[in-house]
């Protein structure tokens, strides 16, 4: 990670944090990660070596370009799924600003649907989307996540409550072996063991 690639993030952190003060339309808001969950996921993805990632709500591609970065260093990609336009717009520019864009893949659509049509097996698979939907995305990235592959899940802390499904079925699989991580708004951090 340069210096012009961090001072690019914190410049979309800082732009992301006004447009999230006055705007109160969800689809209008960034609802960006925090910076030390970007560099929580920088560094998971270079120490596993992660080189297919998965990516369930681009949004600006504030989180995107820090998993980005990790991949071009180990030699992989990001796929990123978005169903907004106007962010997928955003996403693509700010991507080219980063010098990353060959790095990623942008899949517009409902990421009930986009999901679906991935091929191959993944790494390492981040949610940033609808928590609503995060119990109907796992059982979607589940098939799709390599043996070993991690599963990372934002907002664990902050909204807990609403989260409560998904951490309960994350934490009894017998597939799998999970911790929250009191980083950012906390990451549920979940291998597939099996």
């Amino acid at each position: 990670m340069d210096n012009a690639l961090l001072k690019l993030l914190d410049e979309l952190s800082r732009f992301g944090q006004g447009n999230d003060a006055r705007e109160t339309a969800r689809p209008r808001r960034m609802l960006n990660i925090t910076p030390e969950t970007g560099r929580l996921l920088w560094i998971l993805v270079v120490s596993t070596g992660a080189r297919r990632i998965l990516e369930v709500g681009t949004s600006n591609a504030y989180s995107t370009i820090w998993l980005a970065d990790a991949a071009r260093g180990v030699g992989g990609r990001v796929t990123t799924l978005e169903a907004n336009a106007d962010k997928v717009v955003q996403a693509r520019d700010n991507l080219e600003s980063a010098g990353l864009s060959s790095f990623v893949e942008i899949v517009q659509g409902p990421a009930a649907e986009t999901i679906a049509a991935l091929d191959g097996l993944f790494d390492l698979v981040f949610l940033d989307a609808d928590r609503a939907s995060y119990l109907r995305y796992l059982e979607l990235v589940l098939p799709k996540l390599k043996t070993g592959g991690l599963l990372v899940a934002d907002n664990a802390t902050s909204h807990a409550e609403e989260l409560g499904d998904y951490l309960s079925r994350v934490k009894s699989h017998t597939g799998l072996f999970s911790v929250t991580i009191p980083v950012g708004n906390g990451e549920e951090i979940t291998i597939k063991t099996a």
